[in-house]
């Protein structure tokens, strides 16, 4: 009997942002809206995309259509669920998702940790909108579908501009230049040129994951999952923000401090008082360079996490441990 290799499918799914935004003008590079095109329209305007997929067959899905500033926990859960559907198909070898640069760090982080996928799963964006005579998605898009079919490739990354980053180093650092992030010290998992992949720093492939906490998040109504707030350290700052939000029921905070992990005294008061009422407190910095030194402080630290990533984490963790 003859064995018939059964074609591998590269999925894309859409959640609006510039990457699919328009503008009156194909000169206009900042007045635009954003999700304005679908995710199939992108794909088909995409110059030889038969030669990108290498044999792969196309299948595209809207999960979404909106600004990524408005990106919100129920989209989130919407796309965690359609990524495990797409994940646990055999024939589908890696999934790509078309997202707005402004919260995709956020996004990327959530996935790798509720999915830990060990396919991989590449998010996209652009900083031009799609009718711009400069639009840079397609090249994006691109870049993101070839690194797609990378045997290396694992996990969740972001590729923009021609580099790759891992989800938990990604950062927008520019609010317009064309290579908006930055992976910090931690330095890109690689770059794309001319179809080709450069990779600087070998992905990790995620442990096989349990599927808890991914079954946890897409069956827990968003109304329920734990509230995490993140507060900034800064000079002449107060407690009011910090009893504000205790008063309004959160269940977690994250403080953003300067420095070294250094917390004014007003605020630190607030948060160990936060603590008194069962609030759970972690420490971030304000530093875009997040590795702290030492532990000195009432409150763990993320381990260099940026303090929205931190966020995400810790509620997370709080989400899961109301489920044991």
């Amino acid at each position: 009997m003859v064995s018939v290799k059964k074609i591998q499918k590269v999925v894309v799914l859409g959640t609006g942002g510039t990457i699919a935004g328009t503008a009156a003008h194909a000169s206009e590079q900042v007045a635009y809206t954003a999700a304005q095109l679908g995710v199939a329209q992108l794909t088909a305007a995409l110059p030889g995309l038969d030669a990108v997929l290498a044999g792969r067959q196309l299948v595209v899905e809207q999960v979404a259509q909106l600004d990524s500033k408005d990106m919100d926990h129920a989209t989130w859960q919407l796309l965690a669920r359609r990524c495990a559907h797409w994940l646990a198909q055999l024939d589908v070898a890696a999934l790509v998702i078309t997202h707005g640069t402004d919260t995709i760090e956020e996004t990327a982080w959530f996935l790798q940790s509720v999915l830990q996928p060990s396919k991989p799963v590449v998010m996209v964006c652009a900083m031009r909108p799609a009718s711009s005579s400069e639009a840079d998605g397609p090249q994006n898009l691109r870049d993101a579908l070839v690194v797609s079919a990378q045997p290396l490739a694992a996990g969740v990354c972001v590729v923009c501009a021609g580099v790759i980053h891992s989800a938990r180093h990604v950062q927008k650092v520019h609010p317009y230049r064309l290579d908006a992030f930055s992976s910090g010290d931690a330095g890109p998992l690689g770059r794309v040129q001319a179809d080709q992949v450069q990779w600087l720093s070998a992905p990790q492939a995620a442990p096989v994951s349990t599927g808890m906490l991914a079954e946890q998040i897409t069956r827990t109504a968003v109304n329920q999952w734990p509230v995490v707030e993140v507060v900034l350290s800064h000079a002449g700052a107060s407690r009011r923000v910090v009893d504000a939000l205790v008063q309004a029921g959160v269940a977690g905070l994250v403080v953003a401090a300067s420095g070294n992990g250094t917390v004014h005294h007003e605020v630190q008061a607030a948060l160990l008082d936060a603590q008194q009422h069962g609030v759970q407190v972690r420490r971030s910095t304000r530093c875009q360079e997040r590795q702290m030194v030492g532990n000195s402080s009432p409150w763990p630290d993320m381990d260099g996490l940026s303090p929205l990533k931190a966020r995400i984490s810790l509620m997370l963790a709080l989400l899961a441990e109301s489920g044991d």
